[in-house]
């Protein structure tokens, strides 16, 4: 029995189209190659536009560490936030609310305006209770 030479041919030719393995993975090597390139290149950019955003500042930070003292006084307080966030200044207010050492803390942080006017940026209020203060000689 003998094969007709146009079936050989047939399998002949199929077998020469197909991609060998190395082939294969090359092409994936440089696929990814360009993936992870791309993938670079976006997280690099959200990075960067991340630093161009104006920073704000939360007054939060300000009563964390304002909670950390045992002891409070009456009165008002400012200053600044150094190189933290230059040009930002923060005012507070504490106040004695009750005999027994409860105080209320407001805060006020505020940022240079266009026309040299100080804008506010953020308040905040907190009660702290602080029994070793001391309280007022008038409050009763």
């Amino acid at each position: 029995m003998t094969i007709p030479c146009v079936m050989l041919r047939c399998k002949v030719s199929k077998a020469k189209s197909a991609f060998t393995l190395l082939e294969v993975m090359i092409a994936s090597a440089i696929f990814f190659m360009a993936v992870f390139a791309i993938l670079a290149l976006v997280s690099s950019n959200l990075r960067n536009a991340r630093l161009l955003q104006e920073q704000t500042v939360n007054a939060g930070i300000l009563i964390a560490d304002y909670c950390q003292t045992n002891k409070l006084e009456e009165g008002p307080d400012h200053g600044d936030f150094g190189q933290l966030y230059p040009g930002y200044k923060w005012d507070s207010d504490t106040v004695l609310v009750s005999s027994n050492g409860l105080f209320k803390v407001d805060y006020l942080v505020t940022h240079p305006g266009g026309h040299g006017e100080r804008t506010s940026i953020n308040s905040l209020s907190a009660l702290l209770f602080r029994p070793d203060s001391p309280t007022s000689p008038g409050f009763r």
